[in-house]
């Protein structure tokens, strides 16, 4: 039975709001030629998307099980989404390191999770950690196959760079809880823009 860890803290910012909830470089995207010996999973997992994206950015794929020596797919840049992301990971662990604990490794299918919850967060028009399509975020973590023992979350919206929703985190008691927990061991950040330019922002962490 997994252990869930769970604590709740709320706050508000100005033009900016926060909740906490406790519980490898990738290829350049682009153009991908097919090799011998891969598939749609092998070539997702090389530029660390999932393949259910993989499979959207090329229609003309009839049967994605069914991928040719030389054929072309389209793989989905998201590189400025995960500069973001990598850079709030960044942030963690400096904070991490000057507080003598250990660093959090980026787990990119975590990070995928947390970018799904931060675009839903936007197509459903709410904020908060239950998810009316995924439900909390242990069990979205389960229904993605996510293996951990204890985990948490923190989410954010409006703050404009990774600078911005860290230190709107760091300031707040429960979020701060999260960052800095000696029991987590992988972090994953998603981040979403809406249609207004408004950035939504997810950490998930995981003790693996």
């Amino acid at each position: 039975m997994m252990k869930k860890l769970k604590y709740v803290a709320v706050t508000a910012l100005l033009f900016a709001f926060c909740v906490a909830f406790s519980v490898s470089a990738s290829a350049a995207a682009g153009t991908h030629t097919v090799a011998a010996g891969e598939s749609m999973w092998k070539i997702a997992v090389c530029y660390q998307i999932g393949i259910s994206e993989l499979i959207a950015a090329n229609p003309s794929v009839k049967n994605p099980a069914m991928i040719m020596i030389g054929q072309k797919l389209n793989v989905p840049n998201i590189d400025d989404v995960k500069t973001l992301e990598a850079n709030v990971a960044e942030l963690v662990n400096a904070e991490r390191a000057r507080a003598g604990l250990a660093p959090l490794k980026l787990n990119w299918e975590v990070s995928r999770v947390a970018r799904y919850k931060s675009q839903d967060m936007i197509d459903k028009k709410y904020f908060a950690h239950q998810s009316p399509t995924y439900g909390s975020p242990f069990n979205m973590m389960e229904n993605f196959e996510i293996r951990f023992s204890a985990g948490g979350e923190n989410i954010a919206y409006g703050q404009r760079t990774p600078a911005e929703v860290m230190q709107a985190w760091m300031n707040s008691p429960g979020h701060r809880a999260n960052i800095m927990s000696p029991i987590y061991t992988e972090i994953g950040v998603g981040a979403a823009k809406a249609s207004n330019g408004t950035l939504y922002w997810t950490q998930m962490f995981i003790k693996a």
